[in-house]
């Protein structure tokens, strides 16, 4: 009879031998002479001992042993398999025991068993221990007595699968799968698999999985802004009030409409892209892409393929189609070089011929093309001080930087924090899906009087880490105290209370304070007293005269 009807399986037949193969003890199907000749040879019952399930196959029947050897000999237990699958199994895998053993007791992929009356038959060790169970000390109860939370009770009713679902258990989110198990085509029973594996891993990728979500509904919020709008939007992304920062939108207004070369430079984390994504969008080409190179990621050995792109089969590994490079790409649009201050000197000839030329060959071909694209570069090096010290070539200097715009760090513009805070906060109730919360008043002069080394993208940092961890419907200031990773700003001393001499009036302690502000702009600006006149938003002979000089030195 077939075994895939799921009729005339479970034990045939029990055989025990001695140690060298003797039949002791024979009954059912052992009793077949032809199944004594195969098990009384001790080179089989020494292999199938150690492999545990050995397939018997006779010309007219088959069955699976499981040989388990005790001091005096052997025992072997025969038993139809319950379908060719299985008997493919014991038949091709000659640890097959071992797998089902480890199956069993997998510390991280837990598995119950429950029967047709959904009480528990089988319970892994580690399953075992997470809900604080003797050995064997769940079997017999109902599953629902034992497992929080589960389903298997309803995989046996509903005959469905259920792959790849969460489970919360004693507070904890699990990845579960619920399969029902038939004999033949009776539901006898079910299996749910517990994955307990890196529940941080599995956190990480739900974060990351959330991150790139916002991500995308934020290209589209912005797409549809576009749209909409226009492109003033891309300077409205420029957040802040600041003087620097209302000059510096002023910038690109005059200077997106000029096809020229622009240099942003920066620090870390100060918003060079979107600076280069608000030239492109205030352009002509803006109805043309935008291509960003990571200058500092291009290895010389791969910088004329990346860049210039190449032909089929033109190198070992190459696509079968060729590859446009970066500069066609950016063909009647802009290319965006970012962190060009760290690209290698070798690089730097190969793209100084582009920039002079216009003019790309793939490699492997014989075709030049002549390209028209907008270059903008960032960096937050100091290209003039690499050139000095010869490691940036002074005419690739001279082509990538006709126009310079210099954004300011968010140490000299603190003015614009409490902007930042409640769009960082609105943005991120966006991408996580929260009601907007209450921003408690003290939270900006404490974000304020705080250095930010990381500038604007540390600040979203710290409000986002913030904004995870807060109780509640309401930011308060303990939750960036106390919250992970609040250290990393340490109070500034700029932002230091001014100590001033005892005794003295209002009006010298404002003196007092006027002067050191306009010193600590003079140095910030390395004695250029206009620019430091400029940042402080006073006239130039006001500046002079408190500072006691006459001229602009």
């Amino acid at each position: 009879m077939s075994a895939e009807s799921g009729e005339d399986t479970g034990i045939k037949g029990v055989l025990v031998t001695d140690n060298k193969g003797k039949c002791l003890l024979a009954s059912g199907v052992a009793e077949d002479v032809r199944i004594r000749a195969i098990i009384s040879d001790p080179e089989w019952l020494e292999d199938a001992a150690e492999r545990r399930f050995v397939p018997i196959l006779l010309n007219d029947a088959r069955f699976v042993g499981l040989v388990s050897p005790y001091p005096a000999g052997y025992v072997v237990l025969i038993s139809s398999p319950p379908a060719d699958t299985v008997l493919q199994f014991v038949m091709r895998v000659d640890f097959a025991y071992d797998i089902l053993n480890h199956i069993l007791n997998d510390p991280y992929d837990a598995m119950t068993i429950v029967d047709a009356n959904a009480k528990m038959a089988y319970i892994s060790p580690v399953h075992e221990k997470f809900f604080g169970l003797e050995p064997g000390g769940g079997v017999g109860k109902p599953v629902r007595d034992v497992i929080e939370n589960t389903r298997l009770h309803l995989t046996l009713k509903t005959g469905v699968a259920e792959v790849g679902q969460v489970q919360r258990m004693k507070g904890v989110d699990r990845v579960v799968s619920r399969y029902p198990i038939r004999h033949g085509k009776k539901i006898v029973g079910a299996i749910g698999r517990v994955m307990f594996k890196g529940p941080q891993q599995l956190e990480a990728m739900a974060r990351k999985i959330s991150d790139l979500e916002g991500q995308i509904e934020t290209y589209k919020s912005n797409a549809r802004k576009t749209k909409e709008s226009g492109p003033v939007d891309f300077l409205d992304a420029i957040i802040g009030n600041s003087l620097a920062m209302r000059s510096l939108r002023d910038q690109i207004r005059k200077i997106a409409p000029l096809d020229i070369p622009v240099l942003i430079q920066g620090e870390s984390g100060t918003g060079k892209e979107l600076v280069a994504q608000a030239l492109h969008q205030l352009s002509s080409r803006k109805d043309q892409r935008m291509v960003t190179v990571n200058a500092a990621a291009l290895p010389a050995s791969l910088v004329e393929s990346e860049l210039f792109g190449y032909e089929a089969g033109s190198f070992t590994g190459a696509d079968r189609k060729g590859r446009v490079g970066k500069f066609e790409q950016a063909d009647k649009g802009t290319i965006f070089l970012d962190e060009i201050g760290d690209m290698p000197l070798e690089v730097q000839t190969k793209l100084l011929r582009v920039l002079q030329d216009r003019i790309v060959e793939r490699v492997g071909g014989d075709k030049p093309k002549r390209v028209d694209f907008r270059l903008c570069s960032a960096t937050n090096r100091d290209l003039e001080a690499f050139v000095e010290q010869e490691k940036f070539r002074l005419d690739l200097y001279y082509r990538i930087s006709p126009v310079t715009i210099q954004i300011p760090p968010l140490d000299e513009r603190r003015e614009d924090i409490p902007l930042l805070l409640n769009h960082f906060v609105s943005e991120l109730t966006a991408q996580y899906g929260r009601d907007l919360p209450e921003v408690e008043m003290k939270i900006a002069h404490h974000l304020m009087e705080r250095s930010w080394p990381g500038n604007v993208r540390q600040l979203r940092h710290v409000v986002e880490r913030a904004f995870v961890f807060a109780e509640g419907s309401k930011l308060r200031l303990e939750d960036f105290e106390n919250g992970p990773g609040a250290d990393l700003s340490a109070p500034s001393e700029q932002s230091a209370p001014m100590s001033t001499t005892g005794g003295g009036s209002l009006k010298d302690a404002l003196e007092d304070l006027e002067l050191q502000l306009i010193n600590d702009a003079v140095i910030r600006f390395k004695g250029n007293k206009k620019k430091a006149a400029e940042h402080l938003g006073v006239s130039r002979s006001y500046l002079y005269k408190k500072l006691g000089t006459g001229t602009d030195a």
